[in-house]
Order: structure tokens, then sequence, then C-alpha cells
């Protein structure tokens, strides 16, 4: 199971950075999300035209992050993650146009980014602080 705290934290946002590899070669990609947290996984919207949609497809290991912006170091709040990508299921899909309903009419390639490890590290509960997910052990 997932910290309650960290969810809260994802749920606050819709922009995360996603980071590919193919050949050696590193990439990363900013797309907006929506948070499934019975799986768990981030669904994204993507072509697989695009150079971060096309690596991951290729090499399917992706990892990310999810950052608050602010210059206060006791306000300093993200998420690290990585996972597996695969096509979005049906209910994912439902749950990404529900949140960004206007995406339905650009009818865009939907993705699921399954999470493997998460990383959150909330200096509002102290300098430093972090929270862990494993699957293996949820």
């Amino acid at each position: 199971m997932i910290n309650p705290k960290i969810v809260n934290f994802i749920n606050k946002h819709h922009l995360l950075t996603l980071a590919t590899s193919c050949e050696n070669k590193p990439y990363c990609a900013s797309c907006f999300f929506v948070f499934e947290q019975k799986v768990p996984c981030f669904v994204i919207a993507t072509d697989e035209k695009t150079r971060h949609g096309s690596e991951a497809l290729l090499n399917p290991r992706v990892a990310g992050t999810i950052a608050l912006e602010t210059n206060m170091v006791g306000k300093i709040q993200g998420i690290q993650f990585n996972g597996t990508f695969r096509v979005a299921t049906v209910g994912e899909k439902m749950t990404y146009f529900k949140r960004f309903p206007y995406a339905l009419a650009m009818n865009p390639s939907l993705w699921s980014i399954d999470i493997e490890t998460m990383k959150f590290t909330d200096n509002t509960l102290g300098f430093g602080k972090k929270l862990e997910y494993l699957k293996s052990q949820s």
C-alpha cells in the first residue's frame, strides 16, 4: 500500500517528467498524467512517434519525477519513480479522460507506467525525510 502522504502529493500535480533510454542515450519529456492508485500506475498520453514514446516501446523500463517548484528548502517535495511502460487499460483511459476531458478531441494514444519503486522526499516532515514504496512489499 502506498503511504497516503505520497498519494496526496501526487494527486495535487498533473505533470511528470518521463525518462527513457535507448542505445545508452537518455532522454526526458514532460507528460500530463493521472494516477491510478489501485494498480498503482501513472497514465500518460503520448504518440509512439515521439522520441520518448518510441524509446519506451523499445525499452519499457522507464523512470521519472514529479516535483513541487519552490525556493524554500523547508517546503521541498518530490517523487522519483521507476516502472514499466505499457498500453493503458480501458479503465485507465477512462480515468485519464475524466481528468482531462478536452483530450478526447485529440484522440491520444494512452499508456501506463506500472510503478515498481517510488521515493517521496518531503522536507515538510523534516529535512531530507523520505517515504518509499516498493511494489514487491505492497
